[in-house]
């Protein structure tokens, strides 16, 4: 079974990641908040050490509901900072509460996350079409412009590609890779 290149055959959890959930199109608010804040945690880290920590991420961030994440307050900032399971960053973690602020105000905007973000593709996955694949294009600069412009942070362009790689809206499977046909 040929894989992306990228994908670390050894590491059973970097398997399972690609095998499941990358590039597999996702419309569940919960679930797109989840890869929101783990994409922005990962900024300057590999992805690998984001997803060792993704359950003790779930845990900590009440399994990414947004309506408790925008209610942390600064002895939950704390409690998280102590936290040795996750990536332990101040700005980070600030980020993370006054985006999930943004995550609701754009869910009432659209009706959902889902709607927002989709719609930069009218719904519709982009899969590109040859083994070049670039860390940002044209639409994750203009998402990321759009994320910024609303007051979101650890939002810039590589993050936003990266993102929508992770939720499906862009599919960078290999041409070789056999789950490019199957998401």
């Amino acid at each position: 079974m040929k894989r992306c290149r990228w994908v670390d055959e050894k590491s059973d959890i970097y398997v399972k990641y690609h095998d499941e959930e990358w590039g597999v199109p996702v419309y569940d608010d919960r679930t797109l908040f989840e890869f929101l804040v783990l994409e922005s945690f990962q900024a300057g880290l590999s992805w690998i050490t984001v997803l060792k920590k993704r359950e003790a991420f779930r845990q900590a961030f009440d399994n990414f509901d947004v309506n408790k994440v925008v209610s942390y307050d600064e002895n939950k900032i704390q409690e998280l900072l102590q936290n040795e399971s996750i990536i332990r960053s101040r700005g980070k973690i600030a980020a993370t509460i006054s985006n999930a602020q943004i995550f609701i105000d754009i869910q009432k905007e659209y009706g959902s996350f889902s709607n927002y973000i989709w719609g930069f593709t009218n719904g519709n996955v982009i899969k590109n079409n040859d083994d070049s694949f670039p860390v940002s294009t044209q639409l994750s600069d203009t998402i990321s412009k759009d994320l910024k412009k609303r007051g979101m942070k650890y939002m810039g362009t590589v993050i936003v590609y990266s993102y929508l790689q992770a939720i499906g809206i862009v599919n960078d499977h290999e041409l070789s890779c056999f789950r490019r046909e199957l998401v």
